[in-house]
């Protein structure tokens, strides 16, 4: 087979098979797209196009899509069997020339890993993943809010408007849920479901996996209070609310076009921290270490909160115990300086 049927292929594997979310697949479609056109800047095609041409799996089998990999195929001339390990040390240069950051660069190096480790799945004697050497990271930095920090955000939301109420549930959800954005946005009215005396939300999370994350009575409350205060008939958990219902019909608006964006809570929260008076640059993941960090100086064992944040790996979660050790480095200093 050609480079390009591989590159075409290893998608669809990724996204039919291995069932990975549409934006990974994307973020791998890119990475690889680079390393491509790196190999044969050339190409005539490659220019004319870009990566996102191949991620439309609604036309898999269609007439289309092959005769786009057939054209592709014809114009790009590098071979499976042309890459060596010197070409991605060259490549690996190449975007240090860009000045991107160490975890950057790592993921281009992870996606061609996971290409290479594809390719010998299939059966193809191609370049050892393993010898795709990874740069060093800096040691991550954990952005969170202390207590006092949470009670002045949630004091300073306004719940009497529609918007007020919606803003509140969703932050509230992901500091007391540890919801990740992603899952948060794909939420509908329909995921809220009761067992027995709890009620909790049916979760498709990293991975596509599935889980229910039990709510607290308080997360139960405010959900219930936003659902209570809508008049639509939108599926969605949470949606934009700048239209009026009184002056469209159903047909005018669909569940997607309403359905709230990553970008669009992303800023809500950056937003209502400015209006809280709170000087940090914060997101949907600083919701999520505020509140694991807050367990973790309490004493809870870590391996709970890699089960709370369904971290696959220790190793994520233990980035808050620097985080609660230097809190107790700082407190010690205070209370024994000379």
């Amino acid at each position: 087979m050609t480079l390009i049927q591989w590159y075409y292929d290893f998608l669809v594997y990724l996204r039919i098979h291995k069932d990975r979310s549409p934006r990974t697949v994307e973020q791998y479609s890119f990475h690889l797209w680079r390393f491509m056109r790196f190999l044969n800047p050339r190409s005539i095609l490659f220019k004319k196009y870009t990566y996102k041409v191949f991620l439309d799996f609604a036309k898999l089998s269609s007439i289309d899509m092959r005769k786009l990999v057939r054209e592709m195929s014809e114009d790009y001339t590098v071979l499976l069997d042309d890459i060596a390990l010197d070409d991605i040390k060259s490549w690996r240069v190449s975007l240090l020339d860009h000045n991107i950051s160490p975890k950057t660069m790592n993921a281009h190096m992870i996606t061609l890993r996971s290409w290479f480790k594809y390719l010998k799945k299939e059966g193809y004697n191609t370049i050892d993943p393993t010898s795709i050497d990874l740069m060093q990271e800096k040691d991550r930095e954990v952005t969170f809010l202390t207590s006092d920090e949470v009670k002045q955000l949630f004091l300073s939301i306004d719940r009497e408007s529609i918007q007020g109420k919606r803003d509140f549930a969703i932050i509230w959800c992901i500091y007391a849920t540890w919801l990740r954005i992603s899952e948060l946005t794909s939420l509908n009215r329909s995921d809220i479901r009761e067992e027995s005396d709890q009620v909790g939300i049916s979760i498709r999370g990293k991975w596509s996996k599935l889980r229910m994350v039990y709510l607290t009575n308080e997360a139960k409350s405010v959900i219930i209070e936003y659902i209570n205060a809508r008049s639509d008939h939108f599926s969605p958990l949470f949606i934009r609310h700048n239209f009026d219902m009184n002056n469209i019909s159903a047909h005018d608006l669909s569940d997607e076009s309403v359905r709230l964006s990553r970008f669009f809570i992303t800023n809500m929260i950056k937003d209502r921290a400015l209006r809280a008076n709170i000087a940090k640059d914060i997101s949907a993941h600083t919701l999520r270490h505020s509140f694991a960090t807050t367990l973790l100086g309490n004493g809870a064992d870590i391996r709970i909160i890699q089960e709370l944040l369904w971290h696959a790996s220790i190793t994520t979660t233990q980035v808050y115990t620097h985080v609660t050790n230097a809190r107790l480095a700082e407190a010690h200093k205070l209370f024994h300086h000379d």
